[in-house]
This record gives C-alpha cells, sequence and structure tokens, in this order.
C-alpha cells in the first residue's frame, strides 16, 4: 500500500512524532501550519461577524452629532420590537423596583430606555470625537468636583464607583481632560476588531484600559501607583464569588471586589455618575468619598458593598429611565440562598 510516497505498513510499529514531520510533497501538512490555518480562519470569521458593527460605526462617526445621536433614538425604538425577551426582563424588573407604578408609566419607561441604549451605541461609537477642553466645557457640568480635587489632593490612590447609567463610558474621556490618572475595569470583548475599536475609543483621552478577568494585580498596582480606578458594580457577577445585598427591594448578587480592594489598599471609593439631558449635554454628580475603616473582614465587605449598591440605587431612582433594565440582574437567587444569608447575619 502506498502511503505518500514511501511503502509502509497499514499500521505502523511505532507511533510518528507528528509535530516534527516536515511538509511532504503531495500536500501533508505539520501539526503547526495546522494550527496556523485554524487560526487564520479564526481572523477572517471574525472579521466577517465585525463588518456590520464597523460600518455602522463608521456611518456613526461621519454623520453630525445631533443627526447621529437622533439616529441612534429610532434606532433604539425600533430595537424594542425585535427583542422581546429583553423587552419582557425590562417589563419584570420595572415592576418588581417600582410596585407602586401603573402599567402606563412602566410602558412609557420600557420605550425610553430602548431609546436611551440606542442613544448610549451611538454616543461610544463617537467617543474619542471629544477630545479637547472645548468639549469639556460645551457638554459637560460638574457637581461635586471638589471631591475628586481632595483626593488629588491628600495624593491617594481611589475607586471611582458608577454604574450602567446615563452616558457611563463617558469618564474615560472627563476624567483625564480634568488632569486625573485613571483605569478603567472592563470584560474584554470576544471579537478581536470590536474589541480593538472600545479599547482605542477609551484610551483616546488618556486613560488607560484594565481587563477584569484576573485583572485584581494590575488593579492593585494602580491604586499603589496613587491612580484612580473606575468600576461598575451594578452588573450579575458570577454567584460563586459574590454576596447578596439588597437592590431596588430583593437581593442580588453583588460583586464584592470594590470593597474588598479598597479596605486592603486603605483607599476611599468616590461615586461619580453621568445623566445625559434632554439636548444631549451631560451632568456628572459626584458624591463625598466613602471612607470605612477595619480590616477586610467578610462582615466589614459585606456591610461595605451593601453601602455601594444602596448609592447606586439612589443614582438610578434619578433618572430610570437611563438604566440597564434588560438586564437579568437578580437572576441566580434561591429561597435557599436568602435564608442562608439571614443565619449568616444572625450569627454575627
Amino acid at each position: 500500500m502506498e502511503i505518500g510516497v514511501e511503502s509502509a505498513p497499514l499500521i505502523p510499529a511505532t507511533k510518528p512524532n507528528i509535530s516534527r514531520a516536515k511538509p511532504l510533497k503531495y500536500g501533508y501538512y505539520t501539526l503547526d501550519s495546522h494550527k496556523e490555518h485554524k487560526q487564520q480562519k479564526k481572523q477572517i470569521i471574525s472579521a466577517l461577524e465585525a463588518l456590520p458593527f464597523l460600518a455602522l460605526a463608521r456611518i456613526a462617526r461621519i454623520l453630525p452629532r445631533m443627526t447621529a445621536l437622533r439616529l441612534g433614538a429610532i434606532l433604539g425604538r425600533g430595537s424594542r420590537f425585535m427583542q422581546p425577551e429583553r423587552r419582557k426582563i425590562a417589563y419584570t424588573n420595572l415592576k418588581h423596583a417600582y410596585p407602586e407604578k401603573s402599567e402606563e408609566w412602566i410602558d412609557t419607561q420600557i420605550k425610553r430606555v430602548f431609546e436611551h441604549l440606542g442613544v448610549s451605541g451611538i454616543e461610544m461609537l463617537r467617543l474619542d470625537k471629544f477630545n479637547s477642553r472645548a468639549d469639556l466645557e460645551r457638554y459637560f457640568t460638574f457637581d461635586g468636583l471638589e471631591h475628586l480635587e481632595q483626593i488629588r489632593a491628600e495624593g491617594t490612590g481611589a475607586f471611582i464607583l458608577s454604574a450602567h447609567i446615563g452616558f457611563w463610558e463617558v469618564g474615560t474621556f472627563f476624567m483625564p481632560m480634568l488632569g486625573y490618572d485613571v483605569d478603567f475595569v472592563a470584560k474584554r470583548i470576544r471579537n478581536k476588531y470590536v474589541h480593538d475599536f472600545f479599547e482605542r475609543q477609551r484610551e483616546a483621552a488618556g486613560g488607560r484600559c484594565i481587563e477584569s478577568k484576573r485583572g485584581a494585580r494590575r488593579i492593585m498596582r494602580s491604586l499603589m501607583q496613587k491612580r484612580m480606578v473606575c468600576l461598575l458594580l451594578d452588573q450579575h457577577p458570577s454567584k460563586k464569588h459574590a454576596l447578596l445585598a439588597d437592590f431596588f427591594g430583593r437581593p442580588a448578587y453583588t460583586t464584592p471586589v470594590i470593597a474588598q480592594m479598597a479596605l486592603k489598599a486603605k483607599v476611599p471609593v468616590v461615586p461619580v455618575f453621568v445623566f445625559r439631558k434632554p439636548d444631549y449635554t451631560y451632568h456628572v454628580e459626584i458624591g463625598t468619598p466613602l471612607r470605612r475603616s477595619g480590616e477586610a473582614s467578610p462582615e466589614n465587605v459585606a456591610a461595605f458593598t451593601r453601602e455601594m449598591t444602596h448609592i447606586t440605587e439612589e443614582a438610578i431612582r434619578k433618572k430610570p429611565d437611563q438604566w440597564f433594565w434588560v438586564h437579568r440582574r437578580w437572576r441566580s437567587v434561591t429561597a435557599e440562598d436568602i435564608a442562608a444569608e439571614g443565619q449568616s447575619h444572625g450569627s454575627r
């Protein structure tokens, strides 16, 4: 029987070392070249998947700002009809959070939430269009800026506590533009081309991105370098590494990471929330720095996390139509979890 160019038994006496094989005359290729081929195929697929997104980004960036944002509002309103499951999640979340409100009020909020998400998407695609002090003065107003100045005067690092409310991404512009050394923690996007696009947007003004996965050391290093680190508290984390905190009257699994690191590093936490105004300018509310003494004990971490969760809820209640109600924030919580948490509190 012919195998390649040489005669060989049907079952070789020894297993060939494929990893060291050289390419043969009739198109056989090595394990390394096979991996390279798979990688190239993956890159092509990723590029094709990113094309619609990059095309939309191109359009959003070419259009005048107000035209682009109005287009985002239209797309957001339209997406409500194409995402019935998300619409259902938003309805359920709002109904639990505001049991006293009418059906008409809830329906209005859902319409506004989808419109807000459409505008937010376009804003993110154009983020690096904000690039000057003139943009800062034209589009932004601030309340509580003295709190950030206080942190700078103290010469210490700090956490910036925020949430997916208003134009939450725009802190990547105004924080560096105001002269603060700041890092932003974000998840890596699966598609490389989309991820690289957003990372360029976030770092355009001079801030730095830290990937959330295995980012603890970089976060602590930034705090030790007296930098500010921005983290969002309002999304559902892995149940394995979370604790329960009351959020809009219901227990929700919440990440304790900010509290743990702030207590270990002995740094304050500054609440910062960005609200969009009807004229598509922004109002930034900066709260009093949160300082908690003591060690990073489970009790202290839990109390600090619940305090931050309460502050986040208060911010969302100011503009409920600018929050991410389509997210399954309260999932995975069982009656057994709540009972166990209650027993834990009772034993302390």
